[in-house]
């Protein structure tokens, strides 16, 4: 009789691949019901399943293969989340930080390894470079919560990468000194290959990514495109003597504007690492960890609580430390230990290098105690990280939702896009999608409208071929789509008819692009729709994808912001560009800058705006000279008798075709409805009795 256990461990890698799916699929369930973090469940999954333990699977190369993209896909989705102004604003708390969390654990670990230990200076330098590195095992948590631009967390991530360059240098030092080449030019050639491979990458990959993405808008492409600049950062970083970790965390702030996080690349990258690679490394992690040799003896017990302690308390310390000097709330400072008190990929990596060093004194850095101590180590700091990590970014939820419950359901967003061209739709829907208040998680709008001719039914089954396209553009960023496919005799009247039956707030419309100077700029059609409605109309030309505007600047007529719908508008703009992580520049009269620029410090900190004083709206075509082709022109407009019009607007379409017919094109027609500011979450602002307004926006608007 064939005993069960001859079928173990299971070889066949399709068996191999089905229990680690198996176990992908479980674990968040299982733990759920524990109330404990499903990460944790999956490393202690690879430890039951592994040669440590069950013995159920063999751990052959798809592990060290998967394990190793999961590991680049933790830190490329770190940095591409990052904020990046955020990140250049807090590069000193940064700097400070990764320097506390490298420092502390590394004299605290080497003083106790001599000490408590007797290990040789060799020997306790290599566990004291093991111990001020960290790995960004509980960022998935960070992720899953939505705060990846919280300044705590990109400290934590820059602090990681800080104190893992710092431990891999002192490395490659004993490495180097065991070679007898740790010279002065070795030095030299290390720091100049480092910094000939960043500016490289800082140079070519912008500029290979803006022209790749302007021409090729299929979304597997730009996938594998992104992906491949990944690994390719990863090996060349690899190459000059830094981890491929390095090499995925630059990739990812390089590409970090040109993938808007709200986007369907960006959902598309997050799904594949969050799905798969990241839980395949997870697993990985734990089928290494043989927890039974706790069992073996005291040396090496007293080897996993020296390193538990020194690897926990040293973060600890650093921290907690960081986030008292820079006055920061208890909940970023328990985020800040939670992400960078883990060991795993980091510490694998150095103690498996330093197995081939030979101490001073003959023998090897070393030992079996050290090795094993080690990779239980990584058991235990897994675990704290991840409890600690899932507490705090549950009270910094908690505290931002106490703070922002009255952003939610209040504002009457519902965006409409009617669409008729294939080639021109996708940018319409993203631009919803950029625009759009996340919070509210409401469905937007796809029209199609058709005549009602002789081929009214070609038409219809082209449009609604056409909405299910978007409707899966909108999907891959988890953004849901209304669509209808609307018979007219008219056009314009079709879609003022489905505005009002789903109600409507405004309208996102490709705008047309006759080339002749005409006073039909608009057409019948546009100007039918800017004359027939009240609520606000953006009209759009845009000549390239969104994630490769680099600026958008804006023209503000005066006394705009007496018009009902200058704050919806205004917010559009500020969120677009937070969102494209881009700069905006405002021109106008002082006093309408002054209000918005009030807007953007209460409402949208993060965002880089600049002022630019436009005394008139007769100096429109001098801005010509400043917009760039990667530059987005907003034109803010008015309808005929509203408070913001003049006869300069006339003008308008003559100018636009003249002197901006080749530049990325927005119009934009406000709101005329004086029921928006309450939708807003602000008051209305009304004219005092001196006809004095100002004050009145300015003391209703901008209170905290």
């Amino acid at each position: 009789m064939v005993s069960i256990s001859s079928y173990f461990p299971i070889t066949n890698p399709t068996l191999i691949f089905f229990v680690v799916l198996t176990v992908i699929l479980l674990a968040p369930i299982v733990m759920g019901k524990l109330r404990i973090p499903h990460i944790i469940g999956m490393v202690i999954a690879g430890v039951l399943l592994g040669q440590y333990g069950l013995n159920i699977l063999e751990r052959d190369d798809s592990f060290e293969l998967f394990g190793r993209v999961g590991l680049y896909y933790i830190m490329f989705l770190a940095s591409l989340e990052m904020d990046m102004e955020g990140l250049r604003k807090s590069i000193g708390r940064i700097s400070v930080f990764g320097l506390l969390s490298a420092a502390v654990p590394l004299v605290l670990t080497f003083w106790l390894s001599r000490t408590m230990l007797g290990y040789s200076p060799e020997s306790s330098m290599l566990l004291g470079c093991i111990m001020a590195s960290n790995t960004l095992i509980a960022y998935p948590i960070v992720s899953r919560y939505g705060l990846g631009t919280k300044q705590s967390v990109a400290m934590s991530v820059g602090a990681t990468l800080i104190s893992l360059t710092i431990a891999l240098t002192l490395l490659a030092a004993l490495v180097a000194r065991n070679n007898g080449s740790g010279g002065v030019f070795f030095w030299l050639f290390f720091f100049v290959k480092i910094a000939v491979f960043c500016t490289a990458m800082v140079f070519f990959i912008p500029r290979l990514t803006r022209w790749f993405l302007r021409r090729y808008s299929d979304a597997v492409m730009q996938f594998i495109f992104v992906m491949s600049v990944m690994f390719l950062t990863a090996a060349l970083s690899e190459i000059v003597g830094l981890e491929g970790i390095f090499g995925a965390f630059l990739a990812g702030l390089i590409l970090n504007r040109y993938i808007p996080r709200v986007s369907p690349l960006m959902n598309r990258i997050e799904f594949i690492g969050n799905a798969l690679f990241i839980p395949y490394f997870l697993i990985g992690v734990g089928m290494l960890i043989n927890v039974s040799v706790l069992f073996s003896g005291k040396e090496i017990v007293w080897v996993v609580l020296l390193t538990v302690f020194c690897g926990t308390v040293g973060k600890a310390i650093a921290a907690y430390l960081s986030g008292f000097l820079y006055h920061m709330p208890m909940r970023d400072r328990h985020m800040m230990f939670g992400l960078t008190s883990a060991h795993a990929a980091g510490a694998i990596a150095m103690v498996t290098v330093g197995i081939g060093i030979k101490a001073a004194s003959g023998g090897m850095l070393v030992d079996d105690d050290m090795l094993n101590g080690v990779v239980v180590m990584i058991l235990f700091t897994c675990v704290i990280s991840t409890l600690a990590t899932e507490k705090a970014a549950q009270q910094i939820t908690f505290h931002d939702a106490e703070i922002n419950d009255t952003d939610t359901g209040i504002d009457d967003e519902k965006i409409i896009i009617p669409m008729k061209y294939p080639e021109y739709a996708e940018r319409l829907v993203n631009l919803a999608i950029l625009t759009r208040n996340p919070k509210l998680q409401r469905a937007i709008v796809g029209l199609n409208v058709v005549y009602d001719d002789q081929m009214m039914s070609a038409n219809q089954a082209a449009g609604a071929r056409l909405l299910e396209n978007m409707t899966r553009v909108a999907a891959a960023a988890d953004v849901r789509m209304q669509t209808q496919v609307r018979i007219a005799a008219n056009i314009a009247n079709g879609i003022k008819h489905a505005f009002k039956e789903f109600r409507a707030s405004e309208i996102i419309i490709g705008l047309h692009t006759h080339k002749e100077v005409s006073t039909k700029f608009w057409g019948e059609f546009h100007q039918s729709l800017f004359n027939g409605l009240s609520r606000q109309i953006m009209m759009a030309r845009l000549m390239q994808p969104l994630a490769t505007i680099r600026r958008i600047q804006v023209a503000v007529p005066s006394r705009a912001e007496f018009e009902p719908g200058f704050y919806r508008w205004l917010e559009r703009l500020a969120r677009l560009a937070g969102n494209l992580e881009c700069r905006i520049q405002f021109h106008g009269r002082t006093d309408t800058l002054q209000l918005i620029a009030q807007f953007i410090r209460n409402r949208h900190p993060d965002v880089r705006a600049d002022f630019q004083e436009m005394v008139h709206w007769n100096e429109l075509p001098r801005l010509a000279s400043t917009i760039a082709a990667d530059h987005l022109f907003v034109v803010v407009t008015a309808r005929k008798g509203t408070v913001s019009y003049k006869a300069a607007h006339d003008r308008l379409p003559n100018e636009l075709t003249q002197f901006f017919s080749g530049t990325n094109l927005m119009i934009i027609f406000p709101d005329q409805y004086g029921d928006l500011m309450e939708n807003m979450t602000f008051a209305q602002p009304q004219h005092t009795e001196d006809g004095s307004a100002y004050e009145a926006i300015r003391k209703l608007i901008f209170r905290k």
